[in-house]
């Protein structure tokens, strides 16, 4: 498999073509940003640890019969993915009340949220990801009916995997976001998991365990992502 021209380069993630067209290399890269990308640092070694968490949860998910587009890891930084034609409607469940639901709502932060809530965002940066419906995805074309169905099955089967997986570890798996893409039909996860794209809270002392900690300047970023990583029984050594 050779890594060819770079196809895509996100904030903090680039996609390379390579010399299968089904097969793309994903690279990690120790870019952080935030608010929309007004906040910007690079946080050494964070491309490593995003890489191998993600490769252990797809490999969770996977196990769990969750269909994911994750080959195998390739490099520290970089893993093999399927290419997938990708849905712009982010997948949002939310355990715990947290971010943007305190804001638009009014509800206090920490609420435990039973049951869970499930919400759907345009992925568009320019418009700022703005909360969208079945309806809106339905009628502009983003999605059919039956793969929204999908894609909601399968984000509250993630959840049922990786809230026992993050409570075993002592933690809270307060929100997080997932994007889904076809695949030979089938509606398949793709993008990322990683502590950038979801909040987790230690269970005990509610101490913020994700980006958050970049977001609010409260330190200890990659440090806290490998302590996340470690209590689920990962090693970045």
């Amino acid at each position: 498999m050779e890594k060819r021209d770079v196809l895509y380069s996100g904030k903090a993630k680039s996609v390379f073509l390579t010399d299968d067209p089904d097969l793309y290399v994903l690279q990690f890269r120790d870019d952080t940003s935030a608010f929309d990308g007004e906040k910007k640092q690079q946080l050494a070694r964070k491309g490593m640890v995003n890489n191998r968490f993600n490769a252990f949860v797809m490999g969770k998910l996977a196990d769990a019969g969750v269909p994911t587009h994750f080959e195998r890891l390739l490099s520290p930084s970089e893993s093999l993915v399927r290419r997938l034609e990708m849905i712009p409607v982010e997948c949002v469940v939310r355990n715990v009340a947290a971010g943007s639901l305190c804001r638009r709502l009014g509800i206090e932060e920490g609420r435990e949220l039973n049951p869970s809530t499930y919400e759907l965002f345009l992925k568009n940066d320019a418009l700022h990801d703005p909360m969208i419906n079945e309806s809106h995805a339905e009628t502009f074309g983003w999605a059919a009916p039956h793969e929204l169905a999908e894609m909601k099955r399968l984000t509250h089967q993630v959840n049922d995997v990786l809230q026992r997986l993050f409570l075993a570890g002592d933690m809270i798996l307060v929100d997080y976001k997932l994007e889904f893409g076809r695949y030979n039909g089938r509606v398949v996860l793709g993008d990322e998991f990683s502590p950038d794209g979801c909040r987790i809270w230690d269970r005990k002392t509610r101490k913020k365990m994700d980006k958050d900690r970049f977001r609010q300047d409260l330190g200890d970023v990659i440090e806290t992502y490998e302590e996340v990583g470690r209590r689920l029984g990962m090693s970045f050594d």
